[in-house]
């Protein structure tokens, strides 16, 4: 591989870490606070912070097996566990969203009315606002780093959370300056839909990598103007592209002067491979098909220069 495997696992490390005692801390806050102010509403904060432990915890495990090397039964390694744990969180997303927005509309419809929280159960919140912002901006930051699309996705999680606990703020303070339990319930019916909307987002993105897809010609570009840029290789075609847990696994074909030996046109191979390594970060594997210039087969798979365009 071409990036840092040791920094890629430290990073990851401190994210997971970071987001399990971060979370384990406000869950507790929240749901002892939420008890203490007799606030349903922070109390149901807790809980959902309380999801984002497991999540954590789910994290740590998927990222150890996910590590293992490639082996008989799993020649192409374990990197799909993370995008396979992406997929289950964006799931448990979207149902903790969707249980948000019917039991919220439940109870606007019943014409229930929410206790006021105390003033503690408001600092809870607000503390619970700081934290997360800050957990997301840190997850963000180190998924980025990690090129992992789990704790990027854990990153958008937290960002819902904050506006989960602005939600919880807002509609309890209007409910308690109102004596209605009305604006909370609208305010909690918004943030269902806002994390259906994110659990959508994130299940998109990894179902193209479940299916071996790219929403993204840029790398592509990349790896055509890399064969450009070797001499002796000429019409890059029949590309694919696929991601394995944020690293690239490339097939490629070129043609090559025919009259070449079998080690010089080897050896343009590897110069080819060189080259996209050297423009193209987080490369797992290239394959790379040499053909006689003017002789390429037309079979009908894989992206061509032409059909990348400028």
């Amino acid at each position: 591989m071409s990036t840092n495997t040791g920094a890629k696992a430290r990073a990851i490390k401190l994210a997971t870490t970071t987001a399990l005692a971060g979370n384990f801390v406000l869950a507790a806050l929240k749901i002892f606070m939420g008890i203490y102010a007799k606030s349903g509403a922070l109390l149901g904060d807790g809980i959902d912070s309380s999801v984002d432990v497991a999540i954590s915890v789910m994290a740590l495990v998927t990222f150890k097996f996910a590590a293992d090397p490639a082996d008989t039964k799993h020649p192409w390694g374990h990197g799909r566990a993370e995008t396979i744990a992406t997929a289950f969180l964006s799931f448990v997303l979207f149902f903790s969203g969707a249980q948000l927005v019917f039991s919220s509309a439940s109870k606007l419809l019943s014409g229930g009315t929410a206790e006021a929280p105390s003033m503690i159960g408001a600092i809870a919140a607000i503390v619970s606002v700081a934290g997360k912002a800050l957990l997301a901006w840190s997850q963000r930051l180190l998924g980025k780093r990690a090129g992992s699309a789990l704790i990027q996705a854990n990153a958008k999680n937290m960002l819902g959370d904050v506006m989960i606990s602005l939600g919880v703020l807002a509609g309890l303070a209007i409910s308690a300056a109102t004596g209605s339990g009305n604006p909370d319930a609208v305010f909690a019916i918004l943030i269902g839909l806002w994390i259906i909307k994110t659990a959508i987002g994130i299940f998109l993105e990894v179902n193209l990598e479940l299916l071996d897809g790219s929403g993204d010609m840029g790398p592509y570009r990349t790896i055509f103007e890399a064969v450009k840029a070797v001499e002796g290789a000429d019409h890059p075609h029949r590309a694919r592209m696929r991601r394995i847990a944020g690293f690239w696994d490339i097939d490629l074909d070129i043609e090559v002067d025919p009259r070449l030996t079998v080690a010089q046109a080897h050896g343009i191979a590897q110069g080819v491979e060189a080259e996209i390594k050297r423009r193209l970060e987080n490369v797992y594997d290239i394959m790379v098909h040499v053909e006689p210039r003017g002789e390429g087969t037309q079979e009908g798979y894989g992206i061509s220069e032409e059909e990348v365009g400028e």
